[in-house]
């Protein structure tokens, strides 16, 4: 039986554009309808986070507030007419609405006034959650490794899987091999995509894209990137075009790296405001443009799936972790994501 009120560390976004402050925070409780109480094992750290922590996201109304939508965890308690999930259940925390109730947002206090928090926040050591952003996975899955399908996984291998529905010696451009475009290209070598292009200016996230299947990269820093991919593709460009930067530029280059016909998936979030030029010609000669809402992943159908195909071995999950640090570490390992080096850097919230 869970004692309300609970006090838990957590990280707290007060000021656009200043280190995250790690504080007490407690939740008065009880759960209400569709709420879920998970203690929180691990949160990676997204790239959405470092938007809205540095403001490009657009102007923040709901400051001071919790921050983290890729987490894994225990349930400790469920809200009235909760049904998904049990105590004790291991779960896998996302952004992505799945199966179940949508519950009331979490009331949060620190010195008595109130820290706003949506739906889901991972950067804490307890979580009030929606119903619909759990999803039960076994208890011998690693808990570790599990909080990746939070976001990377579901948006990267989605993106290969879902939307693009890559076949058999296709060929595949992955722009950006950060943690999402690593997951695409470990999607786009399960899929048996040929060859598979990793783009990326750091060397070690390239080095990584080998390691996962890559066939060929690409440093654009020293490379003419769209002469490259044509070389390679016999001057046709590449049929499945990823774009996991959220840079207009890189958008803009991504889109002539696809063959005609092709396709180009924006998987990353453009800064609001942020504007591309597009020869419209290149639409007309059926190359499609489409967003990647998570990879098109569907939470209750694709984690399952996924962490199976990381216990055969089609995945490398493990791998894709850099480092794991603590909650008291989390503004270094902000500036760390910031480096852009590649891999997921995660949060371990206990000694365990």
């Amino acid at each position: 039986m869970v004692k309300y009120p609970i006090k838990f560390k957590a990280a707290i976004l007060e000021q656009t554009g200043r280190p995250l402050v790690v504080d007490d925070v407690i939740f008065d409780g009880p759960l209400e309808v569709g709420q879920v109480l998970v203690r929180i094992h691990y949160s990676g750290i997204c790239g959405k986070q470092l938007e809205e922590i540095s403001g490009t996201s657009g102007p923040d109304r709901f400051l001071p507030h919790m921050l983290g939508h890729e987490g894994s965890g225990v349930v400790v308690d469920i809200g009235p007419e909760v049904t998904k999930v049990k105590k004790g259940d291991h779960v896998v925390i996302h952004w992505l609405k799945g199966s179940g109730l949508d519950a009331p947002t979490p009331i949060y206090k620190r010195n008595d006034k109130r820290v706003n928090a949506g739906w889901i926040t991972t950067f804490n050591e307890f979580g009030v959650v929606c119903e619909n952003r759990v999803t039960k996975i076994s208890d011998e899955t690693n808990l570790l490794t599990a909080c990746l399908l939070g976001c990377a996984v579901t948006t990267g291998v989605g993106s290969i899987l879902n939307d693009a529905k890559v076949q058999p010696g296709e060929s595949v451009a992955i722009f950006g091999c950060g943690g999402v475009g690593l997951c695409a290209v470990q999607g786009a070598a399960y899929a048996q995509a040929n060859p598979i292009i990793a783009v990326d200016i750091s060397p070690n996230s390239l080095e990584m894209a080998v390691k996962f299947g890559a066939t060929h990269t690409i440093d654009p820093i020293s490379n003419d990137v769209l002469a490259e991919i044509k070389a390679i593709t016999d001057d046709q460009g590449a049929k499945t075009v990823i774009v996991a930067v959220a840079k207009p530029q890189i958008i803009e280059q991504a889109i002539q790296a696809s063959s005609l016909p092709g396709s180009v998936f924006f998987v990353a979030v453009p800064p609001v405001g942020a504007k591309v030029m597009i020869d419209p010609l290149d639409i007309h000669r059926m190359r499609k443009l489409s967003g990647s809402f998570g990879g098109g992943s569907l939470p209750d159908r694709d984690i399952p799936a996924y962490l199976e195909l990381d216990k055969k071995g089609h995945l490398k999950l493990r791998d894709l972790i850099s480092n794991v640090v603590s909650l008291n570490e989390i503004n270094d390992a902000i500036s760390f994501v910031r480096t852009g080096k590649g891999g997921r850097c995660i949060i371990a919230m206990s000694d365990e």
